[in-house]
């Protein structure tokens, strides 16, 4: 799927004669685009189902509103895993046989599959789930210091907040589960492990590495004993249809639970706390367009979400008997009734 962008070319113009101006050099993909007067090409790594992928809509809302518009500057070659992370490398491959000019990897599975197959090629990753000094992604948030840059994600102030968030929700809870994604790699679950052990709370890891996996972690988790769950952050836990089949098992089973995306609450969760994906989708068209004006992601820093939501369902509430305290009900950005 490709998808074709252009810019005013007297906005270009002035852009080009002030990088010039500043002695500014373009990334080498860049300046072959250039010297082979080619449109240059955005390759997307995402874990969606194609046609959905809603960040790469996001990102290209972004570049319209820096002045891109259809037809001549930009193009989009995006990927779709299907929920199906082992397909990645082979998709990464393929976008760097194309000779793209920026990776744009969502997801950790993603972002190394993207790493793996270029040294060269700019990367705008969006990555909720890893450490990107620990995972080996980037020198510094401040100097990445390689050909990656983009959005990470503060895991222990996040899991912290969710083990708080349901305790106060179900007070007493001693033992939760925690719906886990392996592919994500092992920053989320020491993150949690430590929250968790500071809060005097059990948890019981509920693993999967596909969609197929889901039903059977989840009942695991039932049988388990566990009185809540807890839902870590995963490109795949936010496709509409996993966000609502976990949804619905949560209130079957009457299992107060949270997760890192909205859409979980809106399909029928009891709670969602996370960043708001407006915040650093949209980001990512600053990334693109920088990099794509000659900026070298080793010089770019690292961004971090600074904006969460905190959604509230309290027909789920309802529906499985739970008598939210006022308090926690006051301090939702929104309530679903």
């Amino acid at each position: 799927m490709v998808f074709v962008m252009t810019r005013d070319p007297v906005i270009d113009r002035r852009a080009f004669l002030a990088l010039l101006g500043l002695g500014a050099l373009a990334s080498p993909s860049a300046a072959r685009a250039q010297q082979a007067g080619k449109v240059p090409v955005v390759g997307v790594l995402t874990s969606g189902i194609a046609p959905r992928a809603s960040t790469t809509d996001a990102t290209r809302q972004g570049l319209r509103e820096l002045g891109y518009v259809e037809g001549q500057t930009i193009a989009f070659d995006v990927r779709f895993a299907g929920g199906k992370p082992e397909t990645f490398p082979g998709l990464a491959a393929g976008l760097v046989q194309q000779k793209v000019d920026v990776l744009l990897a969502i997801g950790p599975a993603a972002l190394k599959a993207a790493r793996d197959a270029t040294g060269t090629i700019p990367i705008v990753a969006v990555d909720l789930e890893s450490d990107p000094v620990q995972a080996g992604f980037a020198r510094s948030l401040a100097q990445p210091g390689g050909n990656i840059t983009g959005f990470f994600l503060d895991q222990p102030g996040l899991t912290g907040k969710w083990l708080e968030l349901i305790r106060e929700a179900v007070p007493g809870t001693r033992r939760i589960a925690v719906l886990v994604d392996m592919t994500t790699g092992p920053w989320q679950l020491a993150a949690i492990k430590a929250a968790a052990l500071k809060l005097k709370i059990e948890l019981q890891f509920l693993e999967i590495r596909n969609s197929g996996e889901l039903d059977r972690a989840l009942g695991a988790g039932v049988k388990g004993g566990s009185r809540a769950l807890v839902q870590l952050s995963s490109p795949l836990f936010g496709s509409p249809s996993l966000a609502k089949q976990i949804a619905e098992f949560t209130v079957k089973h009457r299992l107060p639970a949270i997760s890192f995306s909205r859409r979980f609450a809106e399909a029928g969760g009891l709670m969602a706390y996370g960043p708001n994906p407006a915040e650093h989708e949209k980001r990512l068209a600053v990334y693109i367009d920088k990099i794509l004006k000659g900026a070298k992601p080793a010089d770019l820093p690292i961004e971090q979400p600074t904006k969460f939501d905190f959604v509230l369902n309290l027909k789920t509430a309802k529906a499985t008997g739970l008598a939210l305290p006022q308090s926690l009900v006051a301090r939702a950005d929104q309530v679903i009734q």
